[in-house]
Protein backbone atom coordinates (compact mmCIF):
# COMPACT_ATOMS: atom_id res chain seq x y z
CA UNK A 1 0.00 0.00 0.00
CA UNK A 2 0.98 3.44 -0.48
CA UNK A 3 3.64 4.29 2.29
CA UNK A 4 1.48 8.04 3.07
CA UNK A 5 -2.31 5.94 2.72
CA UNK A 6 -1.77 3.75 5.98
CA UNK A 7 -4.71 1.46 7.05
CA UNK A 8 -5.17 3.39 9.84
CA UNK A 9 -5.18 6.89 8.11
CA UNK A 10 -8.18 5.03 5.91
CA UNK A 11 -9.70 4.01 9.47
CA UNK A 12 -9.71 7.55 10.28
CA UNK A 13 -11.37 8.90 7.59
CA UNK A 14 -14.13 6.63 7.97
CA UNK A 15 -14.76 6.76 11.38
CA UNK A 16 -15.01 10.92 10.83
CA UNK A 17 -17.05 10.46 8.23
CA UNK A 18 -19.81 8.33 10.00
CA UNK A 19 -19.57 10.85 12.54
CA UNK A 20 -20.98 13.25 10.55
CA UNK A 21 -23.27 11.11 9.03
CA UNK A 22 -24.66 10.20 13.01
CA UNK A 23 -24.59 13.93 13.79
CA UNK A 24 -26.92 14.60 10.83
CA UNK A 25 -28.88 12.04 11.75
CA UNK A 26 -29.10 12.88 15.16
CA UNK A 27 -30.25 16.73 14.18
CA UNK A 28 -32.83 15.37 11.18
CA UNK A 29 -34.35 13.05 13.89
CA UNK A 30 -35.28 15.39 16.23
CA UNK A 31 -39.23 15.07 17.21
CA UNK A 32 -39.63 12.49 14.33
CA UNK A 33 -42.58 10.39 14.51
CA UNK A 34 -43.51 7.37 12.37
CA UNK A 35 -44.92 9.89 9.69
CA UNK A 36 -41.92 11.39 9.26
CA UNK A 37 -39.99 8.66 9.13
CA UNK A 38 -42.50 7.64 5.84
CA UNK A 39 -42.94 10.79 3.78
CA UNK A 40 -40.89 13.56 5.60
CA UNK A 41 -43.93 15.44 5.99
CA UNK A 42 -43.65 15.77 1.88
CA UNK A 43 -42.03 18.91 2.34
CA UNK A 44 -39.02 18.31 0.20
CA UNK A 45 -37.44 20.93 -2.11
CA UNK A 46 -36.96 18.49 -5.66
CA UNK A 47 -33.76 19.33 -6.39
CA UNK A 48 -32.25 18.30 -3.02
CA UNK A 49 -34.05 14.85 -3.74
CA UNK A 50 -33.00 15.13 -7.63
CA UNK A 51 -29.03 15.16 -6.03
CA UNK A 52 -29.90 12.95 -3.36
CA UNK A 53 -31.49 10.05 -5.45
CA UNK A 54 -28.03 9.96 -7.36
CA UNK A 55 -26.37 8.79 -4.52
CA UNK A 56 -28.66 6.12 -4.51
CA UNK A 57 -28.58 4.72 -8.09
CA UNK A 58 -24.73 5.08 -8.38
CA UNK A 59 -24.30 2.42 -5.71
CA UNK A 60 -20.55 0.88 -4.63
CA UNK A 61 -21.08 -1.76 -7.59
CA UNK A 62 -21.09 1.34 -10.06
CA UNK A 63 -18.40 3.42 -8.24
CA UNK A 64 -16.19 -0.23 -9.29
CA UNK A 65 -17.94 -2.67 -10.82
CA UNK A 66 -18.59 -0.08 -14.40
CA UNK A 67 -15.00 1.13 -14.53
CA UNK A 68 -14.25 -3.03 -14.56
CA UNK A 69 -17.01 -3.88 -16.77
CA UNK A 70 -15.07 -1.63 -20.11
CA UNK A 71 -12.95 -4.34 -20.21
CA UNK A 72 -14.79 -6.80 -21.31
CA UNK A 73 -18.12 -5.08 -22.47
CA UNK A 74 -16.13 -2.01 -23.60
CA UNK A 75 -18.62 0.88 -23.02
CA UNK A 76 -21.80 -1.22 -24.27
CA UNK A 77 -23.27 -0.21 -20.52
CA UNK A 78 -24.28 3.15 -22.31
CA UNK A 79 -26.95 1.59 -24.56
CA UNK A 80 -29.06 0.15 -21.18
CA UNK A 81 -28.16 4.42 -19.73
CA UNK A 82 -29.75 6.12 -22.74
CA UNK A 83 -32.83 3.60 -22.89
CA UNK A 84 -32.80 4.90 -18.77
CA UNK A 85 -34.07 8.07 -20.60
CA UNK A 86 -37.10 6.58 -22.23
CA UNK A 87 -37.94 4.64 -19.09
CA UNK A 88 -37.23 8.17 -16.50
CA UNK A 89 -40.20 9.82 -19.07
CA UNK A 90 -42.34 6.97 -18.64
CA UNK A 91 -41.77 7.52 -14.91
CA UNK A 92 -42.60 11.18 -14.90
CA UNK A 93 -45.44 11.06 -17.22
CA UNK A 94 -47.53 7.83 -16.24
CA UNK A 95 -46.67 6.82 -13.19
CA UNK A 96 -45.85 10.16 -11.00
CA UNK A 97 -49.52 11.53 -11.20
CA UNK A 98 -50.93 8.34 -10.51
CA UNK A 99 -49.13 8.36 -7.25
CA UNK A 100 -49.39 11.86 -6.09
CA UNK A 101 -53.46 11.57 -7.49
CA UNK A 102 -53.61 8.15 -4.88
CA UNK A 103 -51.80 10.16 -2.28
CA UNK A 104 -49.64 7.21 -1.42
CA UNK A 105 -47.17 6.36 1.06
CA UNK A 106 -46.20 2.61 -0.28
CA UNK A 107 -46.42 2.44 -4.16
CA UNK A 108 -48.24 -0.92 -4.15
CA UNK A 109 -50.78 0.43 -2.39
CA UNK A 110 -52.18 1.23 -6.29
CA UNK A 111 -52.58 -2.83 -6.61
CA UNK A 112 -54.78 -3.13 -3.84
CA UNK A 113 -57.07 -0.35 -5.18
CA UNK A 114 -56.68 -1.88 -8.97
CA UNK A 115 -56.64 -5.84 -8.16
CA UNK A 116 -56.92 -6.85 -4.58
CA UNK A 117 -54.97 -7.55 -1.41
CA UNK A 118 -52.74 -10.75 -2.77
CA UNK A 119 -52.00 -8.50 -5.82
CA UNK A 120 -50.72 -5.99 -3.25
CA UNK A 121 -48.81 -7.86 -0.83
CA UNK A 122 -47.51 -10.01 -3.91
CA UNK A 123 -45.94 -6.77 -5.36
CA UNK A 124 -44.92 -5.67 -2.10
CA UNK A 125 -43.04 -8.96 -1.33
CA UNK A 126 -41.36 -8.91 -4.57
CA UNK A 127 -39.80 -5.65 -4.16
CA UNK A 128 -38.51 -6.79 -0.19
CA UNK A 129 -36.86 -9.30 -2.15
CA UNK A 130 -35.58 -7.78 -4.97
CA UNK A 131 -34.25 -4.38 -3.01
CA UNK A 132 -32.70 -6.86 0.05
CA UNK A 133 -30.45 -9.12 -2.64
CA UNK A 134 -30.15 -6.30 -5.11
CA UNK A 135 -28.43 -4.04 -2.15
CA UNK A 136 -26.79 -6.73 -0.70
CA UNK A 137 -24.64 -7.32 -3.23
CA UNK A 138 -23.73 -3.85 -3.23
CA UNK A 139 -23.00 -3.69 0.49
CA UNK A 140 -21.16 -7.01 -0.31
CA UNK A 141 -18.96 -5.20 -3.09
CA UNK A 142 -17.93 -2.36 -0.79
CA UNK A 143 -17.16 -4.40 2.68
CA UNK A 144 -15.57 -6.81 0.08
CA UNK A 145 -12.88 -3.95 -0.82
CA UNK A 146 -13.06 -2.37 2.87
CA UNK A 147 -11.75 -5.68 4.03
CA UNK A 148 -9.16 -6.20 1.38
CA UNK A 149 -7.73 -3.20 1.90
CA UNK A 150 -7.97 -0.96 5.20
CA UNK A 151 -9.95 -3.69 7.98
CA UNK A 152 -8.06 -6.76 6.94
CA UNK A 153 -4.69 -5.79 7.06
CA UNK A 154 -5.09 -3.39 10.27
CA UNK A 155 -7.00 -5.75 12.45
CA UNK A 156 -6.64 -9.60 10.68
CA UNK A 157 -10.15 -10.40 11.76
CA UNK A 158 -12.42 -12.13 9.75
CA UNK A 159 -14.49 -10.63 7.02
CA UNK A 160 -17.67 -11.15 8.89
CA UNK A 161 -16.65 -9.03 11.79
CA UNK A 162 -16.08 -6.29 8.41
CA UNK A 163 -19.45 -6.68 7.60
CA UNK A 164 -21.50 -6.57 10.70
CA UNK A 165 -19.42 -3.53 11.91
CA UNK A 166 -20.50 -1.95 8.47
CA UNK A 167 -24.23 -2.85 8.41
CA UNK A 168 -24.20 -1.27 12.47
CA UNK A 169 -23.34 1.92 11.25
CA UNK A 170 -25.83 1.95 8.60
CA UNK A 171 -28.15 1.01 11.44
CA UNK A 172 -27.18 3.80 14.02
CA UNK A 173 -28.07 6.72 11.61
CA UNK A 174 -31.32 5.57 9.69
CA UNK A 175 -33.28 3.68 12.57
CA UNK A 176 -34.79 6.83 14.31
CA UNK A 177 -35.34 9.50 11.34
CA UNK A 178 -35.92 7.33 8.29
CA UNK A 179 -36.61 8.81 5.11
CA UNK A 180 -36.12 12.44 6.70
CA UNK A 181 -32.83 11.58 7.37
CA UNK A 182 -31.83 10.17 4.45
CA UNK A 183 -32.71 13.22 2.09
CA UNK A 184 -29.85 14.61 3.30
CA UNK A 185 -27.68 12.10 4.62
CA UNK A 186 -27.98 10.93 1.05
CA UNK A 187 -27.57 14.53 -0.43
CA UNK A 188 -24.14 15.28 0.91
CA UNK A 189 -23.27 11.79 0.52
CA UNK A 190 -23.69 12.11 -3.34
CA UNK A 191 -21.40 15.81 -3.43
CA UNK A 192 -18.91 13.21 -1.55
CA UNK A 193 -18.95 10.73 -4.82
CA UNK A 194 -19.30 13.38 -8.04
CA UNK A 195 -16.23 15.13 -6.54
CA UNK A 196 -14.00 12.38 -5.94
CA UNK A 197 -14.88 10.64 -9.45
CA UNK A 198 -14.48 13.79 -11.28
CA UNK A 199 -10.69 15.09 -9.22
CA UNK A 200 -9.93 10.81 -9.28
CA UNK A 201 -10.11 11.06 -13.46
CA UNK A 202 -8.00 14.28 -13.32
CA UNK A 203 -5.34 12.93 -10.92
CA UNK A 204 -5.07 9.79 -12.68
CA UNK A 205 -4.56 11.54 -15.74
CA UNK A 206 -2.39 13.94 -14.31
CA UNK A 207 -0.04 11.23 -13.11
CA UNK A 208 0.03 10.43 -17.16
CA UNK A 209 0.80 13.66 -18.27
CA UNK A 210 -2.36 14.05 -19.98
CA UNK A 211 -4.64 17.27 -19.33
CA UNK A 212 -8.09 17.58 -20.00
CA UNK A 213 -8.21 17.31 -23.56
CA UNK A 214 -5.73 14.58 -24.39
CA UNK A 215 -7.84 12.61 -21.23
CA UNK A 216 -10.58 12.82 -23.92
CA UNK A 217 -8.95 12.18 -26.63
CA UNK A 218 -6.96 9.16 -25.05
CA UNK A 219 -10.02 7.76 -23.89
CA UNK A 220 -12.63 8.01 -27.42
CA UNK A 221 -9.66 6.44 -29.42
CA UNK A 222 -9.16 3.48 -27.13
CA UNK A 223 -10.69 0.68 -28.48
CA UNK A 224 -12.98 0.11 -25.70
CA UNK A 225 -14.70 3.73 -26.43
CA UNK A 226 -17.26 1.88 -28.42
CA UNK A 227 -20.58 2.57 -27.45
CA UNK A 228 -23.32 1.26 -30.24
CA UNK A 229 -23.10 -2.76 -31.00
CA UNK A 230 -24.88 -2.86 -34.20
CA UNK A 231 -22.84 -5.78 -36.40
CA UNK A 232 -23.87 -8.34 -33.82
CA UNK A 233 -27.41 -9.57 -34.55
CA UNK A 234 -29.80 -10.69 -32.09
CA UNK A 235 -27.18 -13.20 -30.56
CA UNK A 236 -25.35 -10.52 -29.51
CA UNK A 237 -25.74 -9.49 -25.85
CA UNK A 238 -24.25 -6.37 -26.23
CA UNK A 239 -26.94 -5.33 -29.55
CA UNK A 240 -27.58 -1.83 -29.03
CA UNK A 241 -31.63 -2.48 -29.66
CA UNK A 242 -31.63 -5.35 -26.71
CA UNK A 243 -29.40 -3.22 -24.20
CA UNK A 244 -31.70 -0.01 -25.05
CA UNK A 245 -35.14 -1.86 -24.40
CA UNK A 246 -33.53 -3.58 -21.67
CA UNK A 247 -32.48 0.03 -20.20
CA UNK A 248 -36.04 1.49 -20.50
CA UNK A 249 -37.39 -0.88 -18.57
CA UNK A 250 -34.72 -1.31 -16.37
CA UNK A 251 -35.66 2.60 -15.22
CA UNK A 252 -39.37 1.91 -15.13
CA UNK A 253 -39.02 -1.39 -12.49
CA UNK A 254 -35.94 -0.33 -10.67
CA UNK A 255 -36.77 3.17 -10.06
CA UNK A 256 -41.07 3.83 -10.91
CA UNK A 257 -41.39 0.82 -9.47
CA UNK A 258 -38.72 0.29 -6.54
CA UNK A 259 -40.45 1.98 -3.04
CA UNK A 260 -36.75 2.78 -2.30
CA UNK A 261 -36.51 5.66 -5.12
CA UNK A 262 -40.20 6.61 -5.15
CA UNK A 263 -40.49 7.20 -1.26
CA UNK A 264 -37.80 10.21 -1.50
CA UNK A 265 -39.67 11.21 -4.52
CA UNK A 266 -42.81 11.34 -3.20
CA UNK A 267 -41.93 13.64 -0.41
CA UNK A 268 -41.73 16.10 -2.75
CA UNK A 269 -44.55 18.77 -2.06
CA UNK A 270 -46.00 18.89 -5.52
CA UNK A 271 -46.41 16.67 -8.63
CA UNK A 272 -44.56 19.65 -10.56
CA UNK A 273 -41.93 19.58 -8.46
CA UNK A 274 -41.16 15.88 -8.76
CA UNK A 275 -41.25 15.59 -12.25
CA UNK A 276 -38.41 18.23 -12.57
CA UNK A 277 -37.04 16.25 -10.24
CA UNK A 278 -36.72 13.22 -12.55
CA UNK A 279 -35.80 14.76 -15.75
CA UNK A 280 -32.74 16.52 -13.94
CA UNK A 281 -31.99 13.63 -12.16
CA UNK A 282 -31.92 11.17 -15.47
CA UNK A 283 -29.66 13.63 -17.40
CA UNK A 284 -27.29 13.89 -14.61
CA UNK A 285 -27.09 10.30 -14.02
CA UNK A 286 -26.49 9.80 -18.00
CA UNK A 287 -23.15 11.86 -17.29
CA UNK A 288 -22.21 10.12 -14.19
CA UNK A 289 -21.95 6.60 -15.67
CA UNK A 290 -20.16 8.07 -18.88
CA UNK A 291 -17.61 10.00 -16.78
CA UNK A 292 -17.31 5.82 -14.84
CA UNK A 293 -16.73 4.22 -17.98
CA UNK A 294 -14.83 6.75 -18.83
CA UNK A 295 -12.53 6.09 -15.50
CA UNK A 296 -12.34 2.88 -16.45
CA UNK A 297 -10.77 2.90 -19.68
CA UNK A 298 -8.24 5.39 -18.58
CA UNK A 299 -7.53 2.56 -15.42
CA UNK A 300 -7.14 -0.02 -17.92
CA UNK A 301 -4.91 2.34 -19.68
CA UNK A 302 -2.71 3.33 -16.54
CA UNK A 303 -2.31 -0.48 -15.78
CA UNK A 304 -0.72 -1.33 -18.72
CA UNK A 305 1.93 1.82 -18.57
CA UNK A 306 2.34 0.93 -14.92
CA UNK A 307 3.11 -3.02 -15.31
CA UNK A 308 -0.29 -3.06 -12.83
CA UNK A 309 -1.40 -6.67 -12.89
CA UNK A 310 -4.96 -6.88 -12.87
CA UNK A 311 -6.19 -9.32 -9.82
CA UNK A 312 -7.57 -12.74 -10.42
CA UNK A 313 -10.27 -14.95 -8.86
CA UNK A 314 -11.19 -18.53 -9.68
CA UNK A 315 -14.64 -19.26 -10.97
CA UNK A 316 -16.72 -22.36 -12.28
CA UNK A 317 -17.95 -22.11 -15.81
CA UNK A 318 -20.24 -23.96 -17.63
CA UNK A 319 -20.24 -24.25 -21.31
CA UNK A 320 -22.59 -27.21 -23.40
CA UNK A 321 -23.48 -28.62 -20.25
CA UNK A 322 -19.38 -29.36 -18.97
CA UNK A 323 -17.88 -27.41 -15.96
CA UNK A 324 -14.51 -26.33 -15.75
CA UNK A 325 -12.59 -24.20 -13.13
CA UNK A 326 -10.39 -21.24 -14.15
CA UNK A 327 -8.87 -18.30 -13.17
CA UNK A 328 -10.02 -15.19 -14.36
CA UNK A 329 -9.35 -11.40 -13.88
CA UNK A 330 -11.40 -9.93 -11.13
CA UNK A 331 -11.67 -6.33 -12.52
CA UNK A 332 -13.84 -5.67 -9.59
CA UNK A 333 -10.72 -5.06 -7.96
CA UNK A 334 -8.62 -2.97 -10.50
CA UNK A 335 -10.03 0.54 -9.14
CA UNK A 336 -8.64 -0.05 -5.46
CA UNK A 337 -5.31 -1.83 -6.64
CA UNK A 338 -4.60 1.42 -8.61
CA UNK A 339 -5.71 3.79 -5.47
CA UNK A 340 -4.01 2.01 -2.81
CA UNK A 341 -1.21 0.33 -4.76
CA UNK A 342 0.14 2.71 -7.41
CA UNK A 343 -1.37 6.10 -7.70
CA UNK A 344 -1.05 9.06 -5.36
CA UNK A 345 -1.50 8.89 -2.12
CA UNK A 346 -4.70 11.52 -2.49
CA UNK A 347 -6.30 9.01 -4.95
CA UNK A 348 -6.94 6.89 -2.45
CA UNK A 349 -8.32 9.26 0.07
CA UNK A 350 -10.95 9.72 -3.12
CA UNK A 351 -11.64 6.53 -3.53
CA UNK A 352 -12.18 5.91 0.06
CA UNK A 353 -14.31 8.79 0.20
CA UNK A 354 -15.81 7.44 -3.41
CA UNK A 355 -16.65 3.98 -2.24
CA UNK A 356 -18.17 4.54 1.21
CA UNK A 357 -20.21 7.51 -0.31
CA UNK A 358 -21.99 5.53 -2.83
CA UNK A 359 -21.85 2.59 -0.65
CA UNK A 360 -23.57 4.29 1.85
CA UNK A 361 -25.79 6.16 0.37
CA UNK A 362 -27.24 3.40 -1.61
CA UNK A 363 -27.55 1.09 1.32
CA UNK A 364 -29.26 3.59 4.07
CA UNK A 365 -32.04 4.37 1.80
CA UNK A 366 -32.72 0.56 0.72
CA UNK A 367 -33.16 -0.09 4.69
CA UNK A 368 -35.42 3.01 5.14
CA UNK A 369 -37.55 1.41 1.79
CA UNK A 370 -38.14 -1.87 2.88
CA UNK A 371 -38.94 -1.25 6.45
CA UNK A 372 -41.70 1.03 5.42
CA UNK A 373 -42.43 -1.16 2.87
CA UNK A 374 -43.00 -3.99 5.35
CA UNK A 375 -44.81 -1.80 7.74
CA UNK A 376 -47.37 -0.27 5.72
CA UNK A 377 -48.14 -2.89 3.45
CA UNK A 378 -47.78 -5.82 5.76
CA UNK A 379 -48.74 -4.41 9.35
CA UNK A 380 -51.16 -2.18 8.38
CA UNK A 381 -49.37 1.06 9.99
CA UNK A 382 -51.34 3.44 7.44
CA UNK A 383 -54.92 1.31 8.80
CA UNK A 384 -54.28 0.27 12.15
CA UNK A 385 -54.96 2.37 14.99
CA UNK A 386 -51.72 1.95 17.06
CA UNK A 387 -50.13 4.07 19.58
CA UNK A 388 -46.82 6.06 18.28
CA UNK A 389 -44.94 4.03 20.39
CA UNK A 390 -45.86 0.61 19.43
CA UNK A 391 -45.13 2.12 16.24
CA UNK A 392 -41.77 2.68 16.85
CA UNK A 393 -40.84 -0.27 18.71
CA UNK A 394 -42.06 -2.34 15.69
CA UNK A 395 -40.40 -0.10 13.82
CA UNK A 396 -36.94 -0.40 15.12
CA UNK A 397 -37.71 -4.32 15.07
CA UNK A 398 -38.15 -4.35 11.39
CA UNK A 399 -35.34 -1.81 10.64
CA UNK A 400 -33.11 -4.75 12.51
CA UNK A 401 -34.30 -7.34 11.38
CA UNK A 402 -34.04 -6.27 7.76
CA UNK A 403 -30.03 -5.61 8.86
CA UNK A 404 -29.63 -8.71 9.81
CA UNK A 405 -31.08 -9.90 6.51
CA UNK A 406 -28.13 -8.16 4.55
CA UNK A 407 -25.72 -9.36 7.16
CA UNK A 408 -26.98 -13.25 6.06
CA UNK A 409 -27.21 -12.26 2.34
CA UNK A 410 -24.01 -11.18 2.04
CA UNK A 411 -22.16 -13.66 3.60
CA UNK A 412 -24.06 -15.88 1.00
CA UNK A 413 -22.59 -13.90 -1.52
CA UNK A 414 -19.27 -14.01 -0.29
CA UNK A 415 -19.01 -17.48 -0.92
CA UNK A 416 -21.00 -17.94 -3.81
CA UNK A 417 -20.32 -14.63 -6.10
CA UNK A 418 -19.01 -14.95 -9.10
CA UNK A 419 -18.39 -12.41 -12.58
CA UNK A 420 -18.98 -8.40 -12.00
CA UNK A 421 -21.42 -7.71 -9.29
CA UNK A 422 -22.81 -4.76 -11.71
CA UNK A 423 -24.08 -7.96 -13.74
CA UNK A 424 -24.99 -9.92 -10.72
CA UNK A 425 -27.68 -6.78 -9.31
CA UNK A 426 -28.81 -6.42 -13.32
CA UNK A 427 -29.56 -10.27 -13.52
CA UNK A 428 -31.04 -11.01 -10.28
CA UNK A 429 -33.37 -7.53 -10.50
CA UNK A 430 -34.46 -9.06 -14.28
CA UNK A 431 -35.69 -12.17 -12.51
CA UNK A 432 -37.11 -10.42 -9.37
CA UNK A 433 -38.67 -7.13 -10.59
CA UNK A 434 -39.97 -8.78 -13.84
CA UNK A 435 -43.16 -9.42 -11.79
CA UNK A 436 -43.79 -5.86 -10.97
CA UNK A 437 -43.60 -5.23 -14.49
CA UNK A 438 -46.42 -7.31 -15.39
CA UNK A 439 -48.75 -6.15 -12.69
CA UNK A 440 -48.18 -2.43 -13.42
CA UNK A 441 -48.18 -2.83 -16.86
CA UNK A 442 -51.50 -5.02 -16.76
CA UNK A 443 -53.25 -2.55 -14.66
CA UNK A 444 -52.69 0.36 -16.74
CA UNK A 445 -53.00 -1.29 -19.74
CA UNK A 446 -56.22 -3.67 -19.74
CA UNK A 447 -59.53 -2.82 -18.14
CA UNK A 448 -60.08 -6.76 -16.94
CA UNK A 449 -60.37 -7.85 -13.70
CA UNK A 450 -58.04 -10.29 -12.06
CA UNK A 451 -59.14 -13.14 -10.34
CA UNK A 452 -56.86 -11.75 -7.14
CA UNK A 453 -56.26 -14.88 -5.41
CA UNK A 454 -54.22 -16.09 -7.84
CA UNK A 455 -52.19 -13.58 -8.80
CA UNK A 456 -49.08 -14.62 -6.36
CA UNK A 457 -49.00 -18.37 -8.27
CA UNK A 458 -49.28 -16.64 -11.51
CA UNK A 459 -45.56 -14.24 -11.01
CA UNK A 460 -44.12 -17.35 -9.33
CA UNK A 461 -44.91 -19.09 -11.98
CA UNK A 462 -43.03 -16.34 -14.46
CA UNK A 463 -39.70 -16.05 -12.12
CA UNK A 464 -39.56 -19.88 -12.12
CA UNK A 465 -39.65 -19.88 -16.23
CA UNK A 466 -37.40 -16.76 -16.48
CA UNK A 467 -34.76 -18.38 -14.08
CA UNK A 468 -34.79 -21.54 -16.13
CA UNK A 469 -34.26 -19.51 -19.37
CA UNK A 470 -31.29 -17.94 -17.52
CA UNK A 471 -29.54 -21.14 -16.24
CA UNK A 472 -30.01 -22.52 -19.75
CA UNK A 473 -28.39 -19.54 -21.40
CA UNK A 474 -25.74 -18.28 -18.90
CA UNK A 475 -24.68 -21.44 -16.74
CA UNK A 476 -25.30 -24.80 -19.05
CA UNK A 477 -24.44 -22.59 -22.08
CA UNK A 478 -27.12 -22.74 -24.98
CA UNK A 479 -28.90 -20.41 -26.91
CA UNK A 480 -32.95 -20.35 -27.68
CA UNK A 481 -32.92 -20.80 -30.61
CA UNK A 482 -30.02 -18.95 -31.33
CA UNK A 483 -30.73 -16.19 -29.31
CA UNK A 484 -29.31 -15.48 -25.44
CA UNK A 485 -30.57 -13.24 -23.38
CA UNK A 486 -29.08 -10.28 -21.94
CA UNK A 487 -30.69 -7.70 -19.58
CA UNK A 488 -34.24 -7.79 -21.52
CA UNK A 489 -34.86 -10.81 -19.63
CA UNK A 490 -36.34 -8.47 -17.20
CA UNK A 491 -38.52 -8.00 -20.13
CA UNK A 492 -39.49 -11.84 -20.85
CA UNK A 493 -40.76 -11.97 -17.21
CA UNK A 494 -42.83 -9.44 -17.30
CA UNK A 495 -44.34 -10.53 -20.37
CA UNK A 496 -44.90 -13.74 -19.11
CA UNK A 497 -46.55 -12.25 -15.74
CA UNK A 498 -48.39 -9.69 -17.87
CA UNK A 499 -50.09 -12.55 -19.95
CA UNK A 500 -51.21 -15.07 -16.85
CA UNK A 501 -52.66 -12.12 -15.32
CA UNK A 502 -54.58 -11.94 -18.57
CA UNK A 503 -55.58 -16.26 -18.25
CA UNK A 504 -56.80 -15.59 -15.08
CA UNK A 505 -58.61 -12.35 -15.64
CA UNK A 506 -62.25 -11.20 -16.92
CA UNK A 507 -63.98 -8.38 -18.07
CA UNK A 508 -65.56 -6.26 -15.59
CA UNK A 509 -68.97 -5.99 -14.80
CA UNK A 510 -70.74 -2.85 -15.78
CA UNK A 511 -72.56 -1.03 -13.02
Amino acid sequence: MNETLSPTLILGIIIAYFAMLIGISRYTSRKADSTDFFTAGRQSRWWIIAIGMIGTSISGVTFISVPGYVNSSAMSYMQVVLGYMVGYSVIALVLLPMYYRLHLISIYGYLEQRFGPTAYRTGSAFFLLSRTVGSSLRLFLMAKVLHTFVIGPLFDIPFYVTVLVTILLIFSYTFKGGVKTIIWTDTLQTLFLISSLVLTIILVGQNMNLGIGDLIHTVSNDARSQVFFFEGGWSDPKNFFKQFAAGAFIAIVMSGLDQDIMQKILTVKTLKGAQVNIFSYSSLLVLMNLLFMALGILLFIYAAQNDVEIPVKEVTKFAEGMAATTSVPDTDLLFPTIAFHHAPAVVGILFILGITASSYASADSALTSLTTAFCIDFLGFNKNQVAEAQKTRTRHRVHLGFSGLFFLLIMVFHVAATGEVIKLVFDSASITYGPLLGLFAFGFYSKRQIADRHSLLVCLLSVVVTSAVYLYNNYLGYPIFGYKFGFELLVLNGLLTFLGLWGISKKREQN
